[in-house]
């Protein structure tokens, strides 16, 4: 069981991080009011590719988020998995999936669909990229509390 969470936990860190390789753009212009418009095209152009052009390979990220509740549940459970484990790790996960099916997705399609104004697609970007560090840290949470309680 610890196998395929942490497989599917990984999976989910391995995008993220290409996500991260487009939003980090952002990091450079954090204080100034709007992004270039050469950053926004890239991070636009990537989450295009990656929410429209892509499908239907796009939907294999939130089957493996459905798998990863999945494996959790199971993993909660069974007799041998402590509460505060099975806790801890559902609230993590559910947090970090609730926060991109609810929030990053639609931004990133919005994002890549480029209809808004410069000052509307650099919030996009910004939200898109501090959603992402969060998610990261959510995930990097719950493989550490599987790997230390599991």
């Amino acid at each position: 069981m610890l196998a395929a969470i942490t497989a599917a936990v990984g999976f989910l860190v391995a995008v993220l991080w290409f996500d991260l390789m487009f939003d980090v753009q952002v990091w450079p212009h954090r204080r100034a009011d709007l992004l270039p418009e050469p950053v926004i095209e890239s991070i636009a152009s990537y989450y295009r590719r990656v929410t429209t052009d892509a499908s239907p390979m796009n939907r294999l990220i939130s089957l493996v988020m459905v798998a990863l509740l999945a494996l959790l549940i199971a993993q909660a459970t069974r007799d041998v998995t402590p509460v505060w484990l099975s806790v801890v790790s559902l609230t993590l996960a559910a947090l970090a999936i609730g926060l991109a099916l609810g929030r990053v997705v639609p931004a990133a399609k919005r994002l890549g669909s480029h209809p808004d104004s410069q000052r509307a697609t650099t919030a996009l970007a910004r939200s898109i990229f501090r959603d992402h560090v969060l998610f990261l840290a959510l995930m990097v949470a719950l493989l550490a509390v599987q790997l230390v309680g599991g």
